[in-house]
């Protein structure tokens, strides 16, 4: 059980991260963080797993080029605002309705069953997050939410249910519209650094889903 709590809270730490990442710009202080041996020792890490090495290496390859950006934090904050803050036709909108929802507006089916699930599972929108539940930082959150969960359980027996959950939230609610968000951050970012963050999440949410097909299968 040791071993099963301490590899969830991994996998949650990286859904967590991923969530900030795309929750808001990046300060001065966080693009600095991504320089610190603790960041480059937690990315070197990812690299070892084989599908994640190349969109890993070339996410690194951004933070490097960013190094040599002038105003990086400003030109950054311009590029998270003209991707995930502009309109369907100049940017790639962070929400699942837009890939996925029957209109093509914002708050859509896709909104609504991520309000349902919250509901479900009591795991609740952070306050000073104020964007529809369909948001890509919110299901992420909400998936490191579920896999702490898991780990509460007190035995992995008791918390197949909720790895099953997350198995299906994965491909259900991610995998449905997280590439081809991650294609259009790749078509519109011209410096790189959220296509490339795009990129290694759809490559973990690929290997997660497979890790949790496997674990159901063994149990």
């Amino acid at each position: 059980m040791k071993e099963f709590i301490a590899f969830n809270e991994q996998r949650a730490e990286i859904y967590w991260w991923m969530s900030s990442l795309f929750a808001r710009e990046l300060t001065e202080q966080d693009i600095e963080q991504y320089n610190s041996g603790e960041v480059v020792t937690f990315l070197s890490g990812l690299a070892m797993t084989p599908d994640l090495k190349q969109p890993v290496e070339a996410f690194r390859d951004a933070i490097k080029r960013l190094d040599e950006r002038e105003d990086a934090q400003l030109e950054l904050a311009a590029d998270f605002c003209g991707l995930f803050l502009s309109t369907p036709k100049s940017g790639a909108l962070p929400y699942a309705s837009m890939y996925v929802g029957e209109s093509g507006l914002m708050n859509d089916k896709p909104a609504q069953d991520m309000n349902s699930l919250m509901e479900q599972y009591n795991i609740a929108q952070r306050k000073d997050f104020n964007e529809p539940a369909d948001h890509l930082a919110v299901e992420l959150d909400f998936m490191g939410n579920l896999i702490i969960m898991a780990n509460q359980q007190g035995s992995e027996e008791g918390a197949e249910p909720l790895m099953q959950a997350q198995l299906d939230f994965i491909n259900t609610m991610l995998l449905n519209w997280v590439p081809t968000f991650a294609t259009a951050a790749q078509s519109r970012d011209k410096f790189g650094f959220y296509a490339a963050a795009a990129q290694v999440l759809v490559a973990f949410c690929h290997l997660d889903a497979a890790f949790l097909a496997g674990e159901e299968s063994h149990s």
